[in-house]
């Protein structure tokens, strides 16, 4: 990371560290779908630590879960300072995303299933759907309360 990449307060941008998540992330999502996919929704982003000025970033991504059309990736940042070899990378950042697979039209298209191997993939799995259900049922009680809200407001007209 370099200096152009700094806030205010001297350490690394928190939307270049995104942009870097999200890079990642849909180059996961295009390869587990085999084709072109889009970022559909940024269910969690965590900052853990600030990234400084010389780190030297990985940026880690896989899918998680899918489903017909969507999938989540997981994605993991370290960085390690680039003149302290031997040093351990530490955690900066964390995050899932939500990619719909499209075809050249814009259209969601269907995207081959995830088949967790091991023991942590099956716990990364079962994560993303409860993490799904939670964002669906939020969407769902949003759009429920503007049903609302919008019943009252034509009734006081």
């Amino acid at each position: 990371m370099s200096a152009h990449d700094t806030n205010l307060l001297g350490t690394v941008h928190g939307g270049v560290v995104m942009k870097l998540v999200d890079d990642a992330a849909g180059a996961v999502a295009g390869r587990h779908s085999e084709g072109p996919a889009v970022t559909g929704a940024m269910d969690e982003m965590a900052f853990l630590e600030p990234v400084r000025v010389g780190d030297l970033l990985q940026v880690k991504a896989q899918v998680n879960w899918s489903g017909r059309t969507s999938m989540e990736v997981g994605v993991r940042v370290v960085a390690e300072r680039w003149n302290e070899a031997g040093r351990p990378a530490k955690q900066v950042a964390s995050a899932y995303l939500v990619f719909v697979a499209v075809d050249a039209e814009g259209r969601p298209r269907l995207v081959p299933p995830v088949l967790p191997e091991t023991a942590d993939d099956r716990r990364r799995c079962q994560e993303a759907e409860i993490r799904r259900t939670h964002r669906l049922a939020r969407r769902e009680a949003i759009l429920e309360l503007r049903r609302e809200r919008a019943a009252a407001d034509a009734l006081d007209d």
